[in-house]
């Protein structure tokens, strides 16, 4: 039985949650061609062409020093800066909502994830709707 791990994918590296300069994205670099097109677009060439690194099982015991340097690549930077680089890197990237964030985004407003109801002494209250959406229901 699994057990819960936190934020990464033990023995799947990089796959993590990371800080930017105005929140937090998730970053999932984990094949051998991804984690060679992240380290190129975070300017780690170093890391990049390490062959010690062009697997999986040689990325895991250097995990603290990946992150770390993935880390380090992001502190300057916002979320979309970030996701604009490694988006054009084709590298798996999404930010990492916050309750205020889904509130306006776009998206979640669209799929009516975000509905105003009436509370019981007749205000209105904004909740997070319902989900799953499913094809077949409301």
């Amino acid at each position: 039985v699994r057990e819960r791990t936190g934020a990464s994918l033990p023995g799947i590296v990089p796959s993590n949650t990371y800080p930017c300069r105005d929140g937090s994205i998730v970053i999932g670099g984990n094949s051998d061609p991804i984690f060679r097109r992240l380290m190129l677009a975070i300017d780690r060439e170093d890391l990049a062409n390490d062959p010690a690194l062009a697997h999986n099982d040689g990325r895991v015991p250097r995990t603290q020093e990946i992150d770390g340097a993935i880390a380090a690549w992001l502190a300057s930077r916002t979320i979309d800066e970030a996701l604009d680089v490694l988006n054009a890197a084709d590298v798996p990237v999404g930010r990492i909502y916050s309750v205020a964030d889904m509130f306006t985004d776009p998206q979640y407003v669209a799929r009516q994830m975000i509905q105003t109801f009436k509370w019981q002494d007749g205000r209105d209250i904004t909740l997070p709707n319902v989900t799953p959406k499913l094809s077949e229901t409301p």
